[in-house]
């Protein structure tokens, strides 16, 4: 977060594997500045979970009615359930100087990246086929099938790394950590988000 600033919108996203929830959650508590972006789902909620704080609740006609009056910055259809990212909650957050991060699968990104191209895309990727596979199987709930669907949708979903700004690999999730802190200090310091610095001159 810097004072006086428009806050920048992170993205980050990678095939099934990469770590991306387990990286964005040790992320989040390194940078408490760091506003994480909350997701509109139609689905109901689970026990525990909190308006506002896990997801913003609505009934599939208030979902309609987002994307109708283009209030998000992506959405998509799962298992029969709505999800989407409400412009509304990023803009307001981005106006007060926060930065937010935005931890999404690629084809959402790349609907981001549509309507708010600029962000800054970061692809978050293991350290190696081999590793991949391992985290896949680790689920422990792979069926030779799904298995084989599964990573072979991530190798195919690889390839759209080029559409990306950045590439970190997660090979340790604090070095990760480090990596993606270090695109967050050098965005704030790109010559295009410092041109009011020429008027003090």
């Amino acid at each position: 977060m810097t004072e006086g600033k428009r806050g920048i919108l992170f993205v980050l996203s990678g095939p099934s594997g990469a770590g991306k929830g387990t990286v964005c959650q040790a992320l989040m508590a390194r940078q408490p500045d760091l506003s994480l972006s909350v997701s509109a789902t139609t689905r109901l909620p689970r026990e525990g979970e909190q308006h506002g704080v896990n997801y913003f609740f609505k009934s599939p006609e208030e979902f309609h009615a987002m994307i109708a009056y283009n209030q998000l910055l992506e959405w998509a259809e799962v298992y029969g359930n709505f999800y989407g990212t409400p412009r509304n909650f990023v803009e307001e957050k981005l106006e007060r100087g926060v930065d937010v991060l935005l931890e999404i699968d690629i084809q959402g990104a790349m609907q981001v990246r549509h309507t708010y191209p600029e962000g800054v895309f970061i692809f978050l990727i293991p350290p190696s086929a081999t590793e991949l596979k391992s985290r896949i199987l680790g689920r422990g709930s792979e069926t030779d099938e799904s298995f084989q669907r599964r990573f072979g949708a991530a190798r195919h979903e690889l390839q759209r790394m080029k559409e990306y700004n950045y590439v970190v690999v997660n090979d340790v999730v604090d070095s990760a950590c480090v990596r993606i802190e270090a695109i967050i200090r050098a965005e704030h310091c790109s010559v295009h988000r410092n041109l009011e610095l020429l008027s003090e001159w």
